[in-house]
């Protein structure tokens, strides 16, 4: 019954059979192929055809002319023999972007000058700072020492803390050769404030200075202004009572 079931593959009728399904299934496959072929062909030519017809054209001169198409109305003013009108418009223009250009700048320089007063303030209030701790003053009163020296001492280029006067002379030390020091100012407080240091051992009264410190520069002659000025020098004789 088994053997009546089997194909007889070597039937005529049968290899016909199977040999038309598979041309049939090959010929739709090679249909396919070559529908698949002709577009490819076809797309391909396209392509030549495109990269011929925009060979030589200077892509970065179109985007030049792409650019002044945007000029078109002044094209169209210019030629309507209103001259003013296009100056008007493109100065507007220039004036926009001028504007804009220099409120980003001084916003910058504004920053950087804010920045820099308080680095600048901060290097001389620490110098200030160590020269009057130096100089045996009380910490608390180093506060009130820097707000003195703010009167006096600026930073010079190379940062250095300079004493000048109001004319912006440089102030000289003790020495009349050398500039003052914010060491040498400092110890200068002494003498016209005498809170700003610890109580002398052994009295009841701040600094030592003794009665030096209640000396006033009206009362004082030209002589005495002199010899106080050499002996303690200029910016302690400023710092005395008037």
């Amino acid at each position: 019954m088994a053997e009546e079931n089997e194909i007889d593959l070597e039937n005529p009728a049968i290899k016909a059979a199977i040999a038309t399904a598979v041309e049939a299934s090959v010929s739709g496959l090679k249909t396919k192929n070559t529908e698949l072929l002709g577009k490819l062909k076809d797309t391909s030519t396209k392509l030549t055809q495109f990269e011929t017809q925009f060979e030589g054209i200077d892509i970065d001169a179109v985007k030049g002319l792409l650019s002044r198409a945007g000029q078109d109305e002044e094209t169209k003013l210019l030629t309507e023999g209103k001259v003013d009108e296009v100056f008007s418009k493109r100065t507007e223009r220039l004036r926009g972007d001028y504007d804009k250009q220099l409120k980003a700048i001084s916003e910058r320089a504004t920053k950087a000058e804010t920045f820099a007063a308080k680095f600048q303030g901060k290097v001389l209030g620490d110098s200030v700072r160590g020269a009057a701790l130096k100089a045996g003053a009380l910490p608390e009163a180093t506060d009130d020492i820097i707000l003195r020296a703010k009167g006096v001492f600026s930073l010079n280029e190379e940062g250095e803390a300079v004493a000048v006067d109001e004319s912006g002379q440089t102030i000289l030390g003790k020495d009349g050769k050398t500039p003052l020091t914010p060491l040498e100012w400092a110890e200068s407080l002494r003498e016209s404030a005498p809170h700003l240091w610890p109580r002398a051992s052994g009295t009841n009264a701040p600094g030592g200075g003794g009665g030096q410190a209640a000396l006033k520069r009206s009362e004082m002659t030209a002589t005495q202004k002199r010899d106080y000025q050499r002996k303690h020098g200029q910016t302690a004789y400023l710092n005395l009572p008037k």
